[in-house]
């Protein structure tokens, strides 16, 4: 299959779009109500997911290939690790206020470094590591005021719960995501994406013998349209990284923040306070950082790897 030719604003665009389509996934399943259990919800959003992914790998002709796989248990075990993240990250999301369940969200590629600095023996450099703290110190500053021992419940609230919920999400999908780095290195994008869907929509419904809740239909039907909304949201982050590299995609997922700002405020009463958007700022300029560090890093590699090339 022949690429698509550089189209860095095509790129941008479906990216842009990936992001405004996941945040309405968010607000449906916010709307949908905090009393939903995580597994549930995951169940719904996966189940759902998989008709947009099915019905565009059938228009591109990709269906049938997409099943072949040369690592099953490599997809097994992503899908383990993926739901259990999705899981927690769900919880958060039901729990906290929409921006700072966004904003703690972010931590995920700061902790992908660590990550894979521990599993992979990726060397990481004093300037990615200070970007790591940094960014860390920025995810203390918005988790502590729902942690602090201090409010009414402590630890036990459902908002501190909903914190640590997004910090075990940051964690697990940073482990998810180094392990789709080892995929890539044998399966096409439409097997990973397929396979994950798949597996989580299995694995989360395991979760029914411990407590699902009765839906009513407007919870139900909010629910299908979440999934339908990260099906879609998957497809075009897919297809921005063939029209772009990484570096100049990757920022603009912190456009999310702003838009989770509005929607939080207008739809659920969500105001933020100094210390969210202060902790926010830091999270979002490690981030930031972290990328085109990365960046940097890798156009050293292509370029040493190039000069190791014989020349015929």
């Amino acid at each position: 299959m022949d690429m698509p030719y550089p189209n860095p604003m095509r790129g941008i665009f479906l990216k842009v779009t990936s992001v405004v389509i996941f945040l309405c996934m968010s607000t449906l399943i916010k709307a949908a109500g905090k009393d939903l259990p995580a597994g549930q919800i995951t169940f719904l959003r996966s189940a759902f997911a998989m008709v947009p992914i099915i019905v565009f790998l059938a228009a591109q002709g990709q269906l049938r290939g997409a099943f072949r796989t040369n690592d099953i248990f490599g997809h097994f075990k992503r899908g383990i690790i993926g739901i259990l993240s999705m899981g927690f990250g769900f919880y958060g999301l039901v729990h906290l206020p929409l921006p700072e369940s966004i904003a703690l969200g972010y931590a995920l590629p700061l902790v992908t470094v660590v990550i894979a600095a521990v599993f992979l023996k990726e060397k990481v450099g004093i300037y990615r590591w200070s970007a790591v703290l940094v960014g860390l110190v920025g995810v203390a500053i918005i988790s502590w005021p729902r942690l602090t021992l201090f409010r009414d419940g402590g630890f036990g609230s459902s908002e501190a719960m909903g914190a640590l919920a997004m910090l075990a999400f940051a964690v697990l999908g940073s482990i998810a995501m180094v392990l789709v780095r080892k995929l890539v290195q044998t399966e096409r994008t439409p097997t990973i994406v397929l396979y994950f869907s798949l597996f989580a929509s299995i694995f989360s419904l395991g979760t029914l013998p411990f407590g699902w809740t009765e839906l009513s239909w407007q919870a139900l039907g909010l629910m299908a349209l979440a999934g339908f909304c990260g099906g879609i949201a998957q497809i075009m982050l897919t297809q921005s990284y063939r029209y772009a590299d990484v570096s100049t995609i990757a920022p603009f997922e912190y456009t999310s923040i702003v838009l989770g700002l509005i929607i939080g405020y207008f739809l659920f009463g969500d105001v933020p306070t100094g210390t969210m958007l202060t902790g926010t700022a830091i999270v979002v300029v490690a981030g930031i950082f972290v990328i085109l560090r990365e960046h940097q890093l890798d156009l050293k590699r292509r370029a040493a790897l190039k000069h190791q090339t014989p020349q015929g």
